[in-house]
């Protein structure tokens, strides 16, 4: 059993582990910046019990010492491993037989240098987890952080120091120290609720600490620092536990460059790498997806201050400087925020203070008039309040001295207290830690931000995440249960000939999910190409049938529009010749004849089987649109109706499938329908297959239909 196929583990498994009520610290030490003396250092706050593990002492630190976890007095709930790589196995096998619920393990020199040994050490390790029952946590780990208790179970330099701020945010990282610098945000009066870095993840992961969190009732939102996954399923699964119990996770994927698409045998593979694979993930569990770390605490501090929205998607804007109500209102716009009109209450309300060369609209220039005294800021900060039209307030924050953010933080604060709304404060002055920041960071109901695009971007997060958190349905499925067993037929049949499937077979694997694709037969010679034209009737396409010829265009084994017996017998030919110049050795089964397709709108679907996440299925708009503007949607398979008309609703050129400047729409209904199918093709064959492409599918007001098609396996 490895951590990849394993359950998530419950608070009930980890309990021990991350709040204790009995430390061991083995190595501790006095030697001044060693891991053991700064272990026992940040333990300095811990409500429970600190014991000292080193046969060269009585007490350490004002802590009691005995010389080994054997003869301890009680057994430890929590072991914290300050020694040396060599040592750490056995140290676990003493921490289970003083009947340990959980280890740490700092020490580095395991999977991480890739060398082989190495890798088996760190496997002996996840098999002592396994057999014994001890959470294990690292190797190549930093630590672990508990507000609450004071349990400062790691070797940061300084933790101690920064206050031990108790809040509702939980941290989760595997990097160690990028997770420390989110942790620095008490330095400035956050609070938070754990720290939980996963270093190697031999055996607990971030997976187990986002599930641990999501059931603590003192954390409200979750922040991820994520490098990667072992297994998806587990990671979802996460996910989507902390958003039923109602707790925003914040995820920051490091680790962006596109490396997997290189090896993409179709065009779906080149637009769904695993960047895309991941993003779609983190939306489809209902997290909330930040890129930049700057926006990781500044987005969770937002959602573990709020509830749900109460009066719909508007936002006020309250200034007291044109040029910043400017720029809110210009980032309100770009991120599709709402600033709805004010009522005529709170118009006539701000007219009685705001002088006329201010203005009164939304965003609102108060002007620096209003500033003169705190009672007059505070009146028109309760009209804003008061205004039902608003389910958040911004207010950029200009200056920063003890006479202006100082004397208008405290206001603030008190209306915040007032209202059920979110207070924003976007902090636009340079001075980070000026007069009064620290008072509205700390606060439990005012939102800091130094960013007025951050603000916004957050803004919109809040309001999609409560408007979408109902758990999405699959659907009813649109297949019958036999279509995989006749595509599994075809399958096996298929295979013998090669990875890529050709598209013949590929179409015939598309018609077993009832995807409509055009009349062909394949002909073997130009002759017999003739023939299956008049059968057929009417003008028809002929394209080269190879397993060795993916990209048939570039073969030359493309002729479309021809009408009589002479044209399809000499494109026939003309097709072979060129494929034999194209690739000498490949193998030619001849050329199928097809129907040609109406004229409509190109569209291209396919499927990518991603390693982590399984297979997701991409829709765009084809030819120039999403080779130049990358027009693309994702989506996890399988898909049901409602997510197939938002797939196709969330495309740039949506507008062309509805009907545009007098052009014709296409049947939405038919395309999104051809969506569910082809997810559920991928969803079912994804042991077997790796890439799909049916690209172009061809959607008009009378139906759709797949023009061509690949299927490659895994």
């Amino acid at each position: 059993m490895t951590p990849s196929t394993r359950p998530l583990y419950h608070a009930a498994d980890l309990e021990r582990l991350i709040n204790p009520k009995i430390v061991a610290v083995v190595g501790a030490s006095e030697t001044r910046g060693s891991f053991g003396e700064r272990t026992l250092s940040n333990m300095s706050a811990f409500t429970g019990k600190v014991f000292a593990i080193n046969p060269k002492y009585q007490t350490l630190l004002g802590r009691p010492c005995v010389p080994s976890l054997a003869e301890m007095p009680e057994s430890p709930d929590c072991v914290v491993l300050c020694v040396a790589r060599p040592m750490v196995e056995g140290m676990i096998e003493a921490a289970a037989a003083a009947r340990a619920g959980g280890v740490v393990v700092y020490a580095s020199g395991f999977a991480e240098t890739a060398k082989p040994d190495r890798i088996e050490a760190q496997q002996r390790l996840i098999e002592l987890a396994h057999r014994t029952g001890v959470r294990v946590v690292g190797p190549n780990c930093v630590g672990l952080a508990n507000t609450r208790s004071g349990a400062g179970l790691n070797f940061m330099p300084d933790y101690a120091g920064m206050g031990h701020r108790r809040g509702p945010i939980g941290i989760v990282s595997q990097s160690g120290a990028l997770g420390y610098t989110v942790l620095q945000g008490m330095e400035r009066g956050i609070g938070f609720s754990h720290y939980l870095a996963a270093g190697n993840s031999c055996d607990v992961d971030v997976c187990d600490f986002i599930s641990y969190l999501a059931e603590d009732d003192n954390t409200k939102a979750i922040i991820c620092l994520l490098e990667g996954v072992k297994d998806g399923d587990r990671f979802l699964g996460a996910a989507r536990k902390a958003r039923d119990a109602g707790k925003a996770l914040i995820v920051c994927k490091t680790g962006n460059r596109e490396t997997s698409s290189k090896a993409a045998m179709s065009h779906t593979g080149t637009m769904v790498g695993s960047v895309v694979a991941y993003q779609t993930a983190i939306s489809e569990a209902g997290a909330i997806a930040v890129d930049d770390l700057e926006a990781v605490l500044e987005t969770a501090s937002f959602f573990a201050k709020t509830s749900a929205p109460t009066r719909g998607r508007g936002v006020g804007i309250l200034s007291t400087s044109g040029g910043a109500a400017v720029i809110c209102a210009d980032k309100a716009e770009a991120h599709d925020v709402a600033l709805p009109a004010l009522e005529a209450k709170t118009a006539t309300a701000l007219h009685q203070v705001v002088p006329d060369f201010g203005s009164v609209a939304n965003p609102s220039d108060l002007t620096a008039e209003v500033l003169k005294t705190s009672e007059t800021f505070g009146f028109c900060l309760d009209a804003f309040m008061n205004d039902s039209s608003f389910s958040a307030l911004v207010m950029p924050m200009i200056f920063a001295h003890v006479s202006s953010s100082g004397a208008r933080a405290p206001t603030i604060v008190e209306a915040a207290d007032r209202t059920d709304r979110p207070l924003a404060v976007v902090w636009m002055n340079e001075w980070y830690q000026g007069p009064g920041s620290e008072l509205l960071d700390a606060d439990p109901k005012v939102c800091m931000f130094r960013s007025a695009d951050r603000c916004f971007a957050t803004l919109r997060a809040w309001f999609d995440w409560h408007e979408h958190r109902a758990p999405r349905c699959a659907g009813a499925r649109k297949s019958l249960p036999s279509a995989e067993q006749a595509a599994r037929a075809i399958l096996i049949e298929a295979r013998g000939r090669g990875v890529a499937l050709s598209e013949v077979d590929s179409k015939r694997i598309l018609a077993c999910y009832g995807i409509a694709t055009p009349k062909e037969i394949l002909a073997r010679d130009p002759a017999q190409a003739a023939s299956a034209a008049d059968q057929i009737g009417g003008p028809v396409a002929i394209k080269i049938v190879s397993p060795d010829i993916l990209h048939k265009t570039e073969a030359g084994g493309v002729k479309l529009g021809l009408s009589t017996p002479e044209e399809v017998r000499s494109a026939a030919a003309d097709i072979l010749a060129s494929a034999m110049r194209y690739a000498p050795r490949a193998r030619i089964d001849g050329v199928s004849v097809q129907q040609m397709v109406l004229p409509g709108i190109e569209i291209v679907l396919g499927v990518k089987n991603d390693r982590q996440f399984g297979p997701l299925i991409a829709a765009g708009l084809g030819g120039i649109m999403v080779e130049l503007l990358g027009d693309t949607t994702v989506r996890l398979a399988p898909v049901g109706d409602q997510a197939a008309h938002a797939m196709l609703a969330s495309l740039k050129g949506h507008a062309l499938l509805t009907g545009f400047r007098g052009n014709a729409g296409v049947d939405i209904d038919a395309l999104a329908d051809t969506i569910c199918r082809l997810s559920e093709l991928a969803h079912d064959l994804r042991d077997v297959v790796d890439q799909i492409d049916v690209n172009p599918v061809i959607a008009s007001a009378g139906g759709v239909m797949a023009a061509d098609a690949l299927i490659v396996c895994r």
